[in-house]
């Protein structure tokens, strides 16, 4: 089953994001042409998934819209990972002032509900690729800095990184060398779960039009004009819809195989 999870995950994640990569290759339309004579149109040969409230195509604008999503998922985790393990792991091995000013303002970021939080911010700052990516940014780096924080307590008690102090070492090298490379496995975990965390929260934010531009194609956006035309319509929700399953499922499956794979504590039976 862990296998199965893996694979399950690897094969929806590498889709979307060939897709993603060469959705200018095989689009069969301009997402942004109209074609005013087919609009509303359904499924039909030409346009697989249909026309939308313009007559553009919509399997076209939903393989543009991966791009945005999971460009703006890459983005965001990669930044949020890199700011909060950098505090975390110096929040861990330094101890004393540092950490107790972490913990405090990691309290006050975990103490607002996430989404409330970025559903104000974005209302505050309006929606543009940027801001969405500045709003997730400010949620998402807490949860890493935390789980770097945790491991680095753990990991700093233990007899190599002992021994490696004995022999010299500085703390450049210990965190370098030896921390870090232990932190890989449960960061990894997480940056997968968060990548499907992110992208449903920007399709979201997208639905109630204070996340990506109306202009460029995203899953959200899609989402929020396909609820106006349900029941004369209902492609233009049911396949934007079906691909954020899709992305939330592969990321979700992914992040279960690993952290099973990756749990070093978990029980290995031998058969006889």
């Amino acid at each position: 089953m862990k296998n199965l999870n893996i694979k399950l995950g690897v094969i929806l994640v590498i889709s979307l994001v060939c897709i993603a990569i060469f959705a200018p290759w095989i689009s069969p339309h301009d997402p942004n042409t109209f074609y005013l004579d087919q609009q509303l149109e359904g499924p039909h040969a030409g346009f697989w998934f249909g026309n939308d409230t313009f007559g553009r195509d919509v399997l076209s604008r939903i393989f543009y819209g991966a791009r945005v999503s999971l460009g703006i998922g890459f983005v965001v985790v990669s930044f949020s990972m890199t700011v909060g393990v950098a505090i975390g792991v110096l929040a861990g091995w330094y101890d004393g002032i540092f950490d107790l000013f972490f913990s405090f303002i990691s309290d006050i970021f975990l103490a607002f509900p996430g989404f409330l939080l970025a559903v104000a911010v974005a209302a505050f700052v309006g929606p543009s690729i940027f801001n969405v990516i500045f709003i997730l940014s400010l949620m998402g780096w807490v949860s890493y800095a935390r789980l770097a924080r945790g491991q680095v307590l753990v990991y700093k008690e233990r007899e190599f990184i002992r021994a490696s102090k004995g022999l010299g070492a500085s703390n450049r090298r210990l965190i370098l060398k030896h921390l870090l490379p232990n932190l890989a496995g449960p960061l990894l975990v997480q940056a997968t779960f968060g990548m499907a965390g992110v992208i449903l929260v920007e399709s979201t934010l997208s639905f109630l039009g204070l996340g990506v531009p109306v202009e460029i194609p995203s899953w959200g956006n899609m989402l929020d004009q396909g609820t106006q035309y349900l029941l004369i319509a209902p492609h233009l929700s049911i396949f934007p819809g079906f691909f954020i399953m899709l992305v939330v499922l592969g990321f979700n499956f992914l992040g279960d195989g690993l952290r099973d794979r990756l749990d070093p504590r978990r029980e290995i039976y031998v058969d006889g």
